[in-house]
């Protein structure tokens, strides 16, 4: 039982640096594409200014910056649904 088991913690660990190992080669010979955005032109309506049918303007402010707050900035609330 000892053998087997470290048996199959040697194999984890193998597997585990390799995959390591993988995602180190991939970074390096195939990085990750670079999207360059298009500057669209800003929206006058935003999620703030028409609320969904039975969400307040209270609601969609706070839904709008928990959004800004867990994206750093980078998240944008487009459309609210109530279900």
């Amino acid at each position: 039982m000892i053998v087997g088991m470290t048996t199959v913690f040697a194999i984890l660990l193998i597997v585990i640096n390799l995959g390591k190992g993988l995602i180190v080669l991939v970074n390096k010979y195939a990085p990750e594409e670079i999207v360059v955005k298009k500057q669209v032109a800003p929206q006058r309506q935003t999620a703030t200014s028409a609320p969904a049918a039975g969400i307040t303007n209270q609601t969609t402010a706070a839904i709008v910056s928990a959004v800004s707050v867990m994206t750093g900035g980078k998240g944008k609330v487009v459309k609210i649904e109530k279900l």
